[in-house]
């Protein structure tokens, strides 16, 4: 007879009677793990000795995530309220594995906004030189990289761009651009009310902010932009643009050699996109709610004209599972609405390793219920060994 610690692996090795989602089906069967990589899938619904059975569940990729804020909340729980970063970290990151997530960029914004009451202060080198103390301590859930968000409108970009190099597991830059007036908020009265419903400003203090960040961009943006570029190579990071506009850009981001455009605000840069080979993403709230909080385009309305490649949960890392649910809804075809939360955007990061349910993957796994039209994760894994 097996002693218990030989029958708990003998349970991790085998997922049986599950629905296993695949590149381009559905099917009933076992996925077998060896250690830290998936071995092979099996159709038919007995259950061996030792496996899990899955009750009919879901089995589907862990989710891969290239953009959230949500490490940010755990930093900064309340304005001005500052948390340990081990602590937000480890947070972060267990919030994370509960939903599903086994690999994650965490977002961090570089270029700091030093005057006024939009002030943002650094944070991104001391916040990555912690991920990766713990990472390397090997005691975070999942897999993490670095997402740097460089804020071309900001007075600090340039020495906080030197403080990383490509020893950092810097996965993806993405050239952001806030400058009021324009993208995003192209519509300034959006700003106007997000700034004041966050920050509490008055007409005096936004009118104040808006200029300070305008002058800023006239004066050292062009500067800025090629130097986040050229940051980028050196670091060997995939290139992203963000909020891209109008056909222009996209071009201008295509010249730069962005390979993922984050959310694009129109039909018209989607479309640039993919004329360019540019991998789409949008946002999972912007699904959920039917539209985007910045009055931006739908991510359904692309969606539907095939103008969707990668979802991220974004602000709400829960999104991410319910996005994909109900695309799979709305395309009927739940196999693609999972890629684009897994292969997806493994693949836009330069990660060949995860995403797919096949062997030779890593066992990063997810086990679902559909209750109603809400899934529920039971359980995660990654690399085979449970996290949530």
């Amino acid at each position: 007879m097996p002693d218990q610690d030989d029958s708990d692996v003998a349970q991790e090795t085998c997922f049986a009677n599950a629905r296993i989602v695949l590149r381009d089906r559905i099917v009933t069967g076992r996925v077998i793990l060896a250690g830290e990589t998936i071995a092979g899938i099996e159709e038919g619904t007995g259950v061996p000795a030792g496996a899990m059975d899955c009750d009919g569940d879901y089995l589907i990729p862990g989710l891969v995530e290239l953009h959230t804020d949500n490490l940010e909340r755990h930093i900064e729980p309340r304005p001005g309220v500052n948390w340990p970063l081990d602590s937000a970290i480890l947070a972060h990151d267990a919030e994370l594995a509960s939903v599903g997530i086994t690999t994650v960029f965490d977002a961090l914004r570089i270029g700091s906004v030093l005057f006024g009451e939009g002030k943002f202060e650094k944070y991104a080198r001391p916040t990555a030189s912690e991920v990766l103390r713990l990472r390397g301590k090997g005691i975070l859930k999942i897999s993490h990289f670095l997402h740097l968000r460089a804020e071309i409108c900001s007075d600090t970009l340039m020495e906080e761009l030197e403080e990383f190099g490509p020893d950092d597991r810097i996965g993806i830059v993405s050239v952001m651009d806030h400058t009021p007036g324009q993208r995003q908020f192209r519509d300034i009265t959006k700003l106007e009310a997000y700034l004041k419903g966050k920050k509490n400003m008055s007409d005096a203090q936004f009118d104040d902010h808006v200029s300070h960040l305008q002058n800023l961009r006239a004066r050292a943006g062009d500067r800025h932009e090629a130097m986040v570029v050229r940051e980028a190579r050196r670091y060997g990071a995939v290139l992203a643009s963000h909020d891209d506009t109008t056909d222009g850009q996209v071009a201008v981001s295509s010249g730069h050699g962005a390979a993922l455009a984050e959310f694009p605000t129109t039909v018209e840069a989607a479309e640039a996109c993919r004329e360019k080979g540019i991998a789409i993403m949008m946002g999972a709230p912007n699904i959920i709610r039917g539209g985007s909080h910045s009055g931006n385009v739908s991510a359904l309305e692309l969606a539907g004209m095939d103008l969707l490649d990668i979802v991220s949960s974004d602000y709400v890392p829960g999104a991410l599972m319910l996005s994909a649910f109900r695309l799979g809804a709305f395309w009927d075809d739940l196999p693609r609405a999972i890629r684009t939360v897994s292969e997806a955007p493994a693949r836009a990061a330069g990660l060949a390793d995860r995403g797919a349910i096949e062997a030779g993957q890593r066992a990063d796994l997810v086990r679902v219920r559909q209750a109603d039209a809400t899934p529920v994760m039971r359980a995660a894994w990654s690399r085979g060994v449970r996290v949530s």
